[in-house]
């Protein structure tokens, strides 16, 4: 097991938010890797001294070589309020990407239309509608500069699958190490430069306002942008 305690971003009793490393899956994939949900059952279920089986569910997905915040539910009151606020765009998604080329604009919303090719793993992007096409919208501005890279800093409007990854792509900029999605060339370590860098939302039972921050990985790029 490789969760531990010092990558709990958040808990009470009923949510748990942790960091997630460029390389752990979410859940279970062909790949047949140990999930980041399995390994946080099992750290509860020690620490807490369960007897039965851990109630943990996750609420949102990020992809394999993403880090950052991800959320999870531990009980089932929770869970179908988070889905909701999720599914009624009550919560707010901050993400940070690496990118090589000056966008078009310092800052812009983009909407496009993008198409899931399952067979493939990856989404193609449209300026007008498909048929069985989903809408995609994101808000994007220039937060940092280095000699060599740009960090945009990204406001998730929708969700849809490999989004900012495939948008960015889509107006020139594709995301450090995503070969998928055009970059040249891959990280040494398999993951990309993007992150998680933010949650927020109103707890569904406690009401309260939530904030989940994340620290990007420490690698010497995400170092060179200086107001980290």
């Amino acid at each position: 097991m490789n969760f531990t305690s010092d990558r709990i971003l958040f808990e009470d009793n009923h949510l748990i938010a942790v960091y997630k490393t460029n390389n752990d899956i979410v859940q279970s994939d062909k790949t047949g890797d140990e999930p980041l949900i399995e390994q946080i059952r099992a750290f509860i279920k020690q620490r807490d001294k369960k007897p039965g089986n851990v109630f943990l569910e996750v609420i949102h997905r990020i992809d394999r070589p993403v880090s950052g915040v991800v959320l999870f539910a531990k009980t089932s009151k929770v869970l179908p309020r988070m889905n909701k606020l999720f599914h009624d765009g009550l919560v707010t998604k901050i993400y940070w990407a690496v990118v090589k080329n000056m966008p078009p604009k310092e800052s812009d919303t983009l909407i496009h239309y993008l198409l899931r090719n399952s067979k493939q793993n990856k989404s193609y992007v449209y300026d007008t509608p498909k048929p069985e096409s989903k809408e995609a919208r994101l808000n994007y501005k220039v937060v940092g500069k280095t000699n060599t890279f740009y960090l945009l800093e990204i406001e998730l409007i929708t969700g849809r699958h490999h989004q900012i990854r495939s948008q960015l792509a889509k107006i020139g900029c594709p995301i450090k190490g995503d070969l998928k999605y055009g970059f040249p060339r891959s990280n040494p370590d398999g993951g990309i430069h993007l992150h998680s860098r933010k949650v927020g939302f109103v707890h569904p039972v406690t009401n309260e306002a939530i904030e989940i921050i994340a620290q990007p990985p420490q690698d010497v790029l995400w170092k060179e942008f200086l107001f980290l």
